[in-house]
């Protein structure tokens, strides 16, 4: 079904654009907002986005802009694609306008301002809209380049979940829905952190088994944090957990994971950052991860011990071995053993 009205794209980084890309794909007209007008006009001329995704063509029915209330007022879906740090900044200003509107946040981050994930900061800026979490193993390279794809749309308002289905469902990509916003959300922001720990690993040289360790105790962990937050323990099973978590942590085209990697190698976290020229989510996730989870007194290893490597100067060394070192628990917190 083609929408009678443009579908708006928040945010010109990669994951805006293959989105843009996306809709368009499936007939749709999108408005792409973006803050820079250089890079509406390099679109413009090469249609192409050089500075996120080189080499990925852009569809004709992607039109690049940079007037955010003229985008606003013509649309209805709103994808919300800015980094969590700017989000508030640019949504703010037009508050008024976004009331009423479907607005669909994939962005993958927590506000430090009292541990707000991005469609609670949506609701604070609108209460009045109908808010919706697209999450999932979606790396923005491969979804422009048309691997194949599923996330997840996770709102309580089924109409919504339909809608974005409904855009977003195409010959490449697959949407399913849910109705733990909560969880979808917790997932994509937290698996960032544990992305940065896999990089590490596999620049220095640890075995599969030490990977495959990481990665299952980090899901143990996230889901532990989440289901103490509210959040629906079977989620974090599906797409926007396990799934998204294997992504990050297993591939070089993940932002955090190659953050991670650059500290393995030696790089400060300064010049591992810089070295990226983007936003890793991961590195702003980990401050306010380990002091929620002090809060509500949340046994969280590998958080702590993060935190430790890129704030306390201990090494992946020294985290795994006190990691070894611990009390042993039980394997899958939602199962007791016997005898327990």
């Amino acid at each position: 079904m083609t929408e009678q009205q443009p579908i708006a794209v928040l945010g010109g980084g990669s994951f805006g654009t293959a989105i843009a890309n996306l809709l368009a794909e499936n007939g749709q007209h999108v408005l792409h907002w973006m803050r820079d007008p250089d890079q509406v006009e390099a679109i413009l001329a090469t249609r192409e986005n050089p500075r996120y995704l080189k080499g990925v063509k852009i569809h004709p029915g992607v039109e690049p802009l940079t007037d955010l209330a003229a985008t606003l007022s013509a649309c209805l879906l709103v994808f919300v694609a800015l980094p969590s740090s700017a989000l508030r900044q640019a949504l703010q200003p037009v508050a008024e306008q976004l009331s009423g509107k479907l607005l669909v946040s994939t962005t993958k981050g927590i506000e430090a301002n009292g541990f707000k994930l991005m469609s609670q900061v949506l609701e604070e800026i609108v209460p009045q809209a109908r808010i919706g979490v697209l999450s999932g193993p979606n790396l923005a390279r491969e979804v422009a380049e048309h691997a194949l794809t599923a996330s997840v749309i996770a709102s309580e308002d089924e109409e919504l979940c339909l809608r974005v289905q409904e855009a977003l469902h195409g010959r490449t990509f697959r949407v399913y829905a849910s109705g733990d916003r909560f969880g979808v959300e917790l997932g994509g922001a937290l698996k960032n952190v544990y992305a940065i720990i896999a990089g590490m690993a596999s620049a220095m040289g640890m075995g599969e088994n030490t990977r495959s360790m990481l990665i299952t105790r980090a899901l143990a962990e996230m889901t532990r944090f989440a289901v103490q937050l509210g959040a629906n323990p079977m989620t974090f099973l599906g797409l926007a957990g396990v799934g998204d978590l294997i992504v990050t942590c297993s591939s070089a085209k993940s932002r955090n994971y190659q953050v991670g990697f650059a500290l393995g190698e030696g790089l400060t976290l300064e010049d591992a950052v810089e070295r990226l020229g983007e936003v890793a989510e991961g590195v702003n996730t980990i401050k306010v991860l380990k002091a929620k989870a002090e809060e509500l007194q949340i046994y969280m290893p590998l958080v702590a011990g993060l935190h430790a490597i890129l704030f306390e100067g201990r090494t992946l060394n020294q985290v795994i071995e006190a990691l070894m070192l611990a009390e042993p628990k039980t394997d899958v917190d939602f199962i007791p053993t016997t005898g327990f």
